[in-house]
């Protein structure tokens, strides 16, 4: 599969809003409590009040596991996570669903994507390599490209741009980054982050891979908060938001409504602000 997947062919709209399901620690991982029984009751939950909140998408990831392996992962967490994907394709009212299987396995995310019906999804690194608490990891975009080909599956690849809970190789420049991302990876899209989980992305740095892959839908990758939402969406093309939904916007708690309520309205009205001054 050579062609791009775009945003509204993956969600049906363009600059979609994207929130996280954000899974306890799963079986065989140091910190798991919880039967899958438990596990897929939560994300049955989840999954339907996001639902009903608008969002245009969901992303599954196994934030709980840590610590993360630099690589595969067990088979017990590939099956773990292909039954929560598709938990919450069935219970999300027919949202676009992706997958991120941290720290960075996209050969058991693009399988988990195609037997349990995800449209997309996440890789943290996807060309190049980057330092991390796991050691160096280096992205497998050949192995990914190609595996998504043979299993002929229509699942857009997000890739992080210079990852969060990283450090870059010296001399690498978030542009070059992102063209090699996206010229030489072939990602379907490019995801800019601050430096760790909830943290806000930097406008200049979304400028700056807008303008070294203008071409390529951008993503804001975290700190998306109802304060920052106008100044953010208006540089990006859609948005993944996790600990902004959540009690004291921690990720892996519980959800909050008030705090969804609060970050879908702002979110919706920075689009419509957008849309009114582009057709003006």
């Amino acid at each position: 599969m050579s062609a791009r997947l775009p945003p509204r062919e993956v969600f049906g709209k363009d600059r979609p809003l994207v929130a996280v399901i954000h899974l306890p620690p799963l079986p065989g991982a140091p910190g798991n409590r919880d039967s899958m029984a438990a596990i897929l009751k939560r994300v049955t939950e989840e999954a339907y009040v996001l639902g009903a909140a608008r969002f245009d998408g969901l992303i599954v990831e196994n934030y709980g596991d840590v610590p993360f392996f630099p690589g595969p992962v067990p088979p017990e967490t590939v099956a773990a996570m292909a039954l929560a994907v598709e938990r919450a394709v069935h219970a999300s009212g027919g949202l676009a669903v992706g997958v991120n299987v941290l720290r960075n396995d996209a050969a058991a995310a693009l399988a988990i994507a195609a037997v349990a019906g995800a449209r997309f999804i996440r890789v943290n690194v996807h060309t190049g390599a980057m330092l991390t608490d796991q050691g160096w990891i280096e992205g497998r975009a050949a192995d990914t490209l190609r595996s998504r080909a043979r299993l002929g599956a229509r699942v857009a690849v997000l890739a992080d741009v210079l990852v969060k809970h990283a450090a870059r190789p010296e001399g690498l420049t978030l542009a070059d980054a992102a063209r090699d991302a996206w010229h030489r990876g072939l990602a379907d899209g490019l995801i800019v982050t601050g430096t760790a989980t909830g943290e806000p992305v930097s406008g200049a740095d979304l400028a700056a891979v807008r303008a070294a892959a203008p071409e390529a839908p951008l993503w804001i990758g975290s700190g998306l908060t109802p304060e920052r939402a106008a100044d953010l969406l208006a540089h990006a093309d859609g948005a993944i938001v996790g600990s902004a939904l959540r009690e004291d916007g921690e990720a892996g708690r519980p959800l909050d409504g008030d705090r969804i309520h609060a970050l879908v309205s702002a979110a919706r009205t920075a689009r419509a602000v957008e849309s009114t001054e582009e057709s003006g």
